[in-house]
């Protein structure tokens, strides 16, 4: 029996995906574990693999194809033994479910001659279209010409055999209006949503000289980022913290560090088994903040605060026109070696956009950091369903006034942003404090 391959689920909230590749051809036989495709979803390009063993008996659905629908028919295997011309021409076993043609009129049999003491029958009353959405009696040609109108055959009188709806029976209820639309088209109306108009539509374009732009469709990345961004912009209560953290100290510290990594042998030569980077310790020290601050570590529920128990650090990675936040889960119990390490192999999948749905989605807070790009502070959205997010600007030399006397010293300030249903002011307040402790002094992330 063929078998159907369709369009996986690869997250819990993916609704379609496009077909990005094939990696076989028809004809190509397959066992259990052979990749057949990559599938594209708004965050990252997965690999499908084969569960049956068979012969690819035909690709359904062709490369590049946009916008598939999950559990759709993308392409059918034809089982060990079995024909595959025919298993192609079959359509496959088991699902989605074949399109059901209208069945023919039944045949009118004769009446078997009334005794003369029998009344004759009543005239037949047209069949009502039953509450389970049985289909009313009627001609093929009726049914088509009905739809085509947009009528509820179960509102038009039938004047044909039985009370069979017939041709004249439509053109009558088409010239009168007397017809009410069918319940299904207007079920699908209604449902419809209203198609929002974006930035390219003639509101906007009409502002700006013909030829003078254009027009960069979105993908499903940028509407997945829009769409979440707005969620949150419009339902959490946002406040923001600011702490500047003096970095001299784990300046001093990671440069001692990465001067006594181990080195180890790879295909480029012995390069060092690792490097830390200052949004490692970052990371780290967001970690443990929330570790010490247990309250802090939650996510809003209509019902309760979901209390996490380990910190999975989101961190923000920029990849070709979007963004990205792949999470370093149980961040407080790994050494700032192993993060580093991990951050770097997370942040060159998600540019390759291999990353899996467990490792972007989630997580209990997240790390934002523009320091790179000299910027010395901002704010961010809280990345649902977290609570915080902490942005990172750049660290500059400033004036310091310790103990009376004026240095000069690196500094760095660390924007926060809380969901205020989850964490109030001063506990927002105390998450800050801890980690401007960690930052100022590193050798705690050691131990």
């Amino acid at each position: 029996m063929p078998i159907n391959i369709t369009m996986p689920a690869l997250s819990p909230t993916m609704e379609e995906g496009n077909l990005s590749k094939w990696l076989v051809k028809e004809g190509d036989k397959v066992k259990s574990g052979d990749v057949l495709a990559e599938i594209e979803t708004d965050k990252a390009t997965m690999e499908v693999e084969s569960v049956d063993e068979g012969t690819v008996a035909k690709l359904v659905v062709a490369a590049g194809t946009e916008g598939v629908k999950v559990n759709a028919l993308i392409a059918i295997l034809a089982a060990d033994g079995e024909d595959v011309s025919a298993a192609a021409s079959s359509g496959g076993g088991a699902s989605p479910a074949p399109k059901v043609e209208p069945a023919p009129a039944p045949k009118a049999e004769a009446a078997p001659a009334q005794k003369a003491s029998e009344p004759a029958p009543a005239a037949a009353a047209p069949a009502p279209a039953s509450s389970g959405g049985a289909r009313p009696f009627s001609s093929p040609l009726a049914r088509r010409l009905a739809k085509e109108a947009g009528l509820d055959l179960s509102a038009v009188s039938g004047s044909g055999p039985h009370g069979r709806v017939v041709k004249a029976d439509i053109e009558k209820a088409v010239a009168s209006g007397g017809a009410k639309p069918a319940p299904a088209a207007a079920a699908q109306a209604a449902a419809a949503p209203a198609i929002a108009k974006g930035p390219a539509d003639d509101t906007v374009l009409k502002l700006f000289p013909e030829g003078s732009y254009e027009l960069l469709p979105h993908d499903g990345m940028r509407k997945t980022i829009a769409s979440r961004l707005t969620e949150s912009s419009q339902t959490v209560p946002s406040y923001f913290v600011s702490m500047d953290c003096e970095l001299d100290a784990l300046m001093k510290l990671r440069a001692e560090i990465n001067k006594s990594s181990p080195m180890k042998k790879t295909d480029k030569g012995e390069v060092p088994a690792f490097k830390l980077s200052v949004n490692d310790f970052i990371i780290k020290a967001m970690a443990l903040a929330l570790r010490d601050v247990p309250m802090a570590n939650a996510s809003w529920t209509s019902t309760a605060r979901v209390l996490h128990k380990h910190a999975d650090v989101g961190v923000a990675v920029s990849i070709p026109d979007g963004l990205i936040t792949p999470i370093v889960r149980k961040a407080e119990t790994k050494t700032l070696s192993a993060i580093s390490n991990e951050v770097k192999d997370l942040a060159r999948r998600a540019r390759d956009k291999k990353l899996k749905p467990e490792e972007y989605q989630g997580g209990t807070t997240s790390v934002s950091n523009l320091g790179m790009f000299g910027v010395s502070n901002f704010t961010s959205i809280v990345n649902l369903p977290q609570a915080s997010i902490v942005s990172i600007g750049a660290g500059v030399e400033k004036p310091i006034v310790k103990n009376g006397e004026i240095k000069v010293g690196t500094v760095m300030t660390a924007t926060f942003a809380f969901d205020h249903r989850v964490i109030d002011g001063a506990l927002g307040a105390e998450l800050a404090s801890a980690f401007k402790r960690y930052i100022e002094n590193p050798m705690a992330m050691l131990v």
